[in-house]
């Protein structure tokens, strides 16, 4: 038994990098952000401290169903940038199941991956309960939202630890500042190899 965390940093492509992976490794892939956008379609939010309370909901399902899969011994990927309040309980699952994780930590220029966010943010294809923090569903047609200054978003790196997380097991670093210049099969390639290796 073993899993794969992805995370790093906001932008850097975790999603697409857990996605590829689930398929090319036929196993079940976890997201937090998806998980939180099924409730926020399900029971929205009227407050940032609502929203903040459907992140922690969706932490916890998360990682309820990796325990799910633990206790089978079943591989799964998980998808999140695995803040600092969050790595605890996580940690006590892997030591709990005796169950090795690769970490694969996306990070990259952060002025590059800054203004891949900021693209993402106002993408009509980004969900909107990641963009705005005061109520979802929207009283009207989504309205426009200040982005993020590159201070706050550098901030939240450093401040919640983004891209310092490893687990009890090997770890990659991955560099996403040209997301389209990656080998993706050569992360494959290595993964594989240190899945052999456990």
């Amino acid at each position: 038994m073993y899993c794969i965390l992805v995370t790093g940093i906001p932008a850097a492509g975790k999603s697409t990098l857990a996605d590829y992976l689930a398929k090319q490794l036929f196993l079940p892939v976890f997201s937090k952000d998806h998980i939180k956008e099924l409730l926020y379609d399900t029971v929205g939010f009227s407050s940032r401290e609502e929203k903040v309370k459907l992140g922690i909901a969706s932490m916890r399902i998360m990682y309820d169903a990796a325990e799910q899969l633990m206790k089978n011994g079943q591989p799964f990927i998980l998808e999140n940038n695995f803040e600092n309040v969050s790595r605890k309980e996580l940690l006590a699952l892997l030591e709990k199941y005796a169950c090795p994780a690769i970490t694969i930590t996306l990070t990259g220029d952060y002025h590059t991956v800054y203004e891949r966010f900021i693209k993402r943010e106002s993408s009509p294809a980004r969900h909107r309960g990641h963009v705005v923090n005061d109520r979802y569903p929207e009283r009207g047609p989504g309205h426009p939202v200040a982005p993020l200054s590159f201070e706050s978003f550098l901030a939240g790196i450093r401040d919640r630890g983004m891209d310092r997380f490893v687990a009890n097991g090997p770890h990659i670093v991955v560099d996403t500042t040209d997301f389209e210049a990656l080998h993706l099969e050569d992360i494959l390639a290595e993964i594989r190899r240190l899945i052999a290796a456990l």
